[in-house]
């Protein structure tokens, strides 16, 4: 049975904007995982419980793996019991996705945490899948024994300049992610806005936005299974 570990942030806010987790890009990716048969653990920076932001709970976003996975005693049990990254067996993992959400982009980028489970499973042939601004997690990571980033020539996607101007968040984040991949030169590659993109080189799975999440872990459960 593959293991498979969710990272979803720990942070409410982004310079005084609520947010944390985009309930959808860990519900949708975890049914998914569950049907393939994997194990599932769901970590965090701080560990604990995830914060939800609030908007993805609203109507039209409130999806129905969402609905299920708000009254499902396991799954949001994990959620509220995060597994600190630090404190991960990552020798047991089989891959490892990350989650989108607003709040990634406070404690996905410059942790040394985050940073050394995605090279260690990356260096070790392992599924290492992001979407949406799960990929802010991407920037601070090199290739194995060198100092190139990890996504130079490789292609990827993720949550788009237009997509962030949509929602008026541009000048809260401390990078816009196209921008920031292109700049590490990787191969970005994107659809029109709120429409689904998944990017797959090697081991390295890629969504753009929380349209992507449900083929973003499908694409990682074609790789583990075979």
């Amino acid at each position: 049975m593959p293991k498979v570990i969710l990272v979803s942030t720990s942070a409410p806010e982004l310079a005084g904007h609520k947010t944390g987790l985009w309930l959808e890009e860990c519900a949708a990716p975890y049914y998914k995982f569950k049907e393939a048969g994997c194990e599932i653990e769901i970590a965090s920076p701080a560990g604990g419980p995830v914060p939800l932001d609030a908007a993805s709970l609203g109507e039209g976003f409130l999806t129905d793996a969402c609905k299920k996975f708000l009254v499902d005693p396991e799954a949001m049990g994990m959620l509220s019991h995060t597994t600190k990254v630090s404190a991960l067996d990552l020798a047991s993992a089989d891959a490892i996705f990350f989650c989108g959400g607003h709040g990634t982009c406070v404690d996905f980028i410059d942790d040394a945490s985050v940073k050394g489970a995605i090279e260690t499973l990356y260096g070790a042939g392992k599924v290492v899948a992001a979407v949406c601004h799960g990929p802010t997690c991407l920037p601070q990571c090199t290739k194995p024994g060198t100092d190139e980033p990890l996504v130079k020539d490789l292609v990827v996607t993720g949550f788009t300049d237009t997509e962030e101007e949509a929602v008026q968040l541009t000048g809260k984040v401390p990078f816009l992610l196209e921008q920031k991949l292109k700049e590490q030169g990787g191969k970005f590659e994107r659809a029109d806005d709120w429409n689904p993109k998944v990017c797959v080189d090697g081991k390295l799975i890629t969504g753009q936005n929380p349209q992507s999440s449900e083929a973003c872990a499908v694409a990682a459960t074609k790789i583990l299974s075979a």
